[in-house]
């Protein structure tokens, strides 16, 4: 255990902390703030107060940060508009990523509606249910006090909603401020509760705390926890859950407008779905869990797979309108370790040519440009 540190800095393969690569003015304009480069370079040009980027060695082309992104979203006007996104009045949306099959693209899916989200200029956070960690190693962070992961939101909320006494590392947990459970990321707009391999016995502490004190909601902890952040804080909320419907799972499903629901495009993973949405569906009845909107999205797609096509119709038969239109294409770049993935938004087009990258972030984009929608008319719905 004394080198457990050591080896996971040999498997993430990273010599510091991740950081956030630029953006040039290329990617930016076609696929950021969606204008022409002319008019962004004349813009720049005219307004030197404004962010100015890094010009390559080469000389030929400016690169930004997000943080410059953003405010040159700010800041520039483009046919009488600013280019910041359409934001609803009220609370963000939140968004549970869930299914029982470990592999079937949970993480892949939070990870990359987080990057898309945030380069649509949105602010997110992303909650991570799943004790592997996968998602918190993804987004750069390494060696999380457990006390300040997900596990503490939970226990705070025990300490603040009971009445029994509770034990001490209860109360120390307890004494933390909302904020404490946040961290941020290599990504300016992107914050998390991260997850910890050291919480794993969580699921056994939160049945002795219930015995504790049986009046205490549980499953309604996270929500709680959320309704006391203040509601323009953050645009998108994500939570990727583990696979399984276990207590900290029925959190993120209490506390959840949307439910995506990815899976792989076998039968096995199409059986393994629909046991998952009926078991979730006679948990939701005992915790009275309802979604604004239910996805069904399929991943690690091949649309020249004979098999992958017949279960695309099964499911489009079996799901009818819940089915995502644009499932997610299998992509050499999927293909890493999973402590040390990239998304596809943070993998350098540099590395490649501009077509072969554009190819491999085409579903993506597709996938993202229908969940932005149906996060839209969640918004609208409960707009205040």
């Amino acid at each position: 255990m004394e080198r457990l540190p050591e080896i996971r800095d040999i498997a993430l393969q990273k010599g510091g902390d991740k950081r956030l690569r630029s953006f040039s003015i290329w990617e930016i304009c076609q696929f950021m703030l969606k204008i022409p480069p002319d008019t962004l370079r004349k813009k720049l040009a005219d307004n030197p107060t404004l962010p100015q980027g890094e010009v390559a060695a080469d000389g030929r082309q400016r690169w930004f940060t997000l943080t410059e992104v953003n405010e040159l979203r700010r800041r520039i006007k483009f046919r009488g508009r600013l280019l910041l996104p359409e934001r609803p009045k009220g609370r963000a949306i939140r968004t549970a990523v869930a299914n029982f099959k470990a592999g079937g693209g949970k993480t892949t899916l939070a990870q990359h509606f987080a990057h898309s989200a945030a380069l649509d200029g949105y602010r997110v956070l992303v909650v991570d249910f799943d004790t592997t960690a996968v998602l918190t190693q993804a987004m750069g962070l390494r060696d999380v006090d457990a006390s300040h992961t997900l596990w503490g939101v939970i226990c705070r909320d025990l300490y603040q909603n009971s009445t029994e006494n509770m034990p001490e590392q209860v109360q120390s947990i307890g004494a933390l401020r909302a904020q404490d459970f946040i961290h941020n990321t290599c990504w300016p707009t992107i914050d998390i509760i991260p997850a910890s391999a050291e919480t794993a016995f969580a699921e056994f502490a939160l049945a002795k705390f219930r015995k504790l004190d049986p009046k205490w909601d549980y499953y309604a902890a996270v929500d709680r926890y959320l309704n006391a952040l203040p509601h323009d804080q953050y645009d998108i909320i994500l939570f990727d859950c583990p696979p399984a419907i276990d207590q900290k799972a029925l959190n993120a499903f209490f506390a959840a407008d949307i439910l995506y629901v990815p899976t792989g495009p076998t039968y096995s993973e199409f059986e393994s779905t629909a046991a998952f949405l009926r078991q979730l569906a006679r948990a939701s009845g005992e915790i009275k869990t309802d979604f604004a909107a239910l996805r069904v999205l399929l991943t690690k797609f091949m649309s020249s797979d004979a098999q992958h096509l017949a279960t695309q119709a099964a499911y489009q038969n079996g799901y009818g309108a819940d089915l995502a239109a644009h499932p997610l294409e299998w992509t050499e770049l999927l293909d890493q370790p999973d402590a040390s993935r990239e998304s596809v938004f943070e993998t350098d087009y540099r590395q490649m040519t501009r077509e072969e990258w554009k190819t491999a972030r085409r579903s993506f984009d597709l996938a993202y440009a229908e969940f932005r929608e149906t996060v839209m008319q969640v918004w609208l719905e409960n707009e205040p």
